[in-house]
């Protein structure tokens, strides 16, 4: 089935006054809600939420570390919001980033591929409700059995960016989870993860015809993640590496305004959708028809009416 997304909860709008909002979606075509994690909102709560305001929707995170919480929480939490919403629940694990880990959350950022791998083989063996004694290769666990496993186990799938990691989801996970491609970067990615897998991706949506004042909200955006060493990486691998390179140097040199003068325009609007609500839908689906499961729409905000901009970005 073809699937919409959203980004929950919306920037500026308080969790509770969601409900209106959530109760709508499976009306207007969204067939998903999707929770991020950095210094807002956990991950899980928002779920627990949709899952009673709107039993239709699956529900999903983009992502949860695998470093801030020990393996028994991870796996209790998930259990739980399974609970809640049965066979409608997808655990998006990932790697996160060093600052989020290691300067917010006081935990090592130490080999992110190897630690992805061995949590997402744990998950997979805990949340099956079976008894988990096991030395992986970044931690150990012994005799840890949840207590309420839910029936069905939620799926779980794993935020990938470059080669490796897309190769892992595919292999062992229920599905990828990618986060700032444009449109034409989906075939590049699904060419890795192969025609049968689900691929999920964040995308963001500013829709606003005032194209500066979307560049600008952009620049930002892409220079606070871009030069996050995973991502320069990633997009280096997309081909933008020339692109970005006087940002890179500017950021190094610890000049922000001037990494953020001298992203291209080009790379801006490939990377952060704007323009009408109409034409801003159209190129979500862009996503789509380029072989992209799952977009995830994250609304930026543009001072115009959240609820108003999703219910104009549902899909036709």
């Amino acid at each position: 089935m073809s699937r919409w997304g959203l980004t929950i909860p919306l920037t500026g709008v308080p969790l509770t006054a969601h409900r209106e909002l959530v109760e709508q979606l499976p009306d207007l075509g969204y067939t998903d809600a999707w929770t991020a994690e950095t210094a807002g909102t956990d991950a899980f709560t928002p779920l627990v939420l949709a899952s009673q305001w709107a039993p239709q929707l699956r529900l999903g995170t983009a992502i949860v570390p695998v470093y801030t919480r020990g393996p028994g929480l991870l796996a209790m939490q998930a259990a739980t919001v399974a609970e809640l919403a049965p066979g409608r629940f997808v655990l998006g694990i990932g790697a996160s980033s060093p600052v989020i880990v290691s300067q917010w959350n006081a935990a090592s950022f130490d080999e992110p591929f190897a630690r992805s791998r061995d949590t997402l083989r744990f998950l997979r063996t805990a949340l099956a409700g079976e008894k988990v004694s096991e030395k992986y290769d970044t931690f150990a666990v012994s005799k840890f059995r949840l207590e309420r496993p839910a029936d069905p186990p939620p799926s779980i799938m794993l935020a990938a960016l470059r080669p490796g990691m897309l190769r892992l989801a595919a292999r062992e996970a229920d599905g990828a989870i990618t986060n700032w491609l444009a449109a034409s970067d989906v075939p590049k990615v699904r060419a890795v993860v192969g025609p049968d897998v689900e691929l999920a991706a964040r995308i963001f949506v500013c829709p606003t015809e005032d194209a500066e004042a979307a560049r600008g909200l952009g620049r930002m955006l892409i220079s606070s993640y871009l030069t996050v060493p995973v991502y320069a990486a990633f997009h280096d691998w997309l081909g933008r590496g020339e692109q970005l390179a006087p940002m890179h140097e500017a950021w190094a040199a610890g000049d922000r305004q001037k990494a953020n003068q001298v992203i291209p325009d080009s790379v801006v609007d490939e990377l952060v959708i704007h323009g009408s609500v109409e034409s801003c839908r159209e190129q979500v689906q862009s996503y789509v028809d380029n072989g992209l499961t799952t977009p995830i729409i994250a609304l930026l905000p543009t001072g115009g009416d959240p609820f108003e901009q999703v219910r104009g970005l549902a899909p036709r």
